[in-house]
């Protein structure tokens, strides 16, 4: 029975692969590096895969090396894509 439920959830918070990649929500790699640590901190959020990532955010202290490198990744990248663009505004643009 653990197991059948584990498969279910498994299903549930990651979806197909279309759906996740519609939703942003990482590739199969870093789902994996962060599913162990979604089951144990941030259970009670499963299904629901923004509030599991927001939980997770909220934990990143407790998170394991793998998923923390994760995070961390994203938060590089989203840095990256925000000074880029076009709607950012530096203390030189002001000048």
């Amino acid at each position: 029975m653990f197991k059948y439920t584990l498969v279910v959830m498994l299903a549930a918070l990651f979806g197909n692969g279309t759906a996740i990649a519609q939703e942003n929500r990482g590739t199969a790699e870093q789902r994996a590096a962060c599913a162990p640590d979604a089951f144990r901190l941030c259970l009670s959020y499963i299904p629901d895969a923004t509030n599991v990532e927001a939980c997770l955010r909220q934990r990143k202290s407790d998170l394991s090396d793998a998923c923390r490198a994760v995070f961390d990744r994203a938060a590089e990248a989203a840095s990256v894509r925000t000074i880029g663009s076009p709607r950012y505004r530096g203390a030189r643009d002001e000048e």
